[in-house]
């Protein structure tokens, strides 16, 4: 069996709450926790040599940023529970993104929380955790 446990984390209260799921059972399997920050990012741009350089290097800014911002807090949750964890903040597509970290790291699940869009929202632009749920190879826990 998988010693690992992916957490999406991002900063809002869901995300908050499917932390506090995933420590609860890591602390009663022993399983390891991975916290993982996906920036939305699309490869596909048309740009000149000098704007695709300040796009990198925005890019290379947003990760730190999102590492102190949205990963830090969260993995001081986890260390204050007394676990570890390994953290990464990567640019891509949410739900794909997620999906191949989970099978880099064998992991047994995936632990998402929901935001609670309208239904209108939904509808019109999905969510991550539905995404997550129709391509993932392995069971996705979606807290609410």
């Amino acid at each position: 069996m998988s010693k690992a446990f992916i957490v999406a984390v991002d900063g809002s209260p869901g995300s908050d709450r499917a932390l506090q799921v995933a420590i609860d059972l890591a602390k009663k399997t022993g399983v390891e926790l991975t916290l993982a920050h996906v920036i939305e990012w699309s490869p596909f741009s048309f740009h000149t040599p000098d704007e695709l350089a300040e796009r990198h290097k925005r890019r290379e800014e947003e990760l730190v940023r999102a590492k102190e911002a949205i990963v830090g807090p969260s993995e001081a949750v986890v260390k204050s529970a007394g676990l570890t964890c390994t953290t990464t903040v990567l640019h891509g597509h949410p739900a794909e993104t997620l999906t191949k970290i989970a099978e880099d790291k064998n992991a047994s699940q995936i632990f998402i929380g929901r935001k609670g869009q309208s239904k209108m929202g939904t509808l019109l632009f999905g969510s991550v955790a539905g995404s997550l749920i129709q391509i993932s190879s392995v069971p996705v826990t979606v807290v609410p």
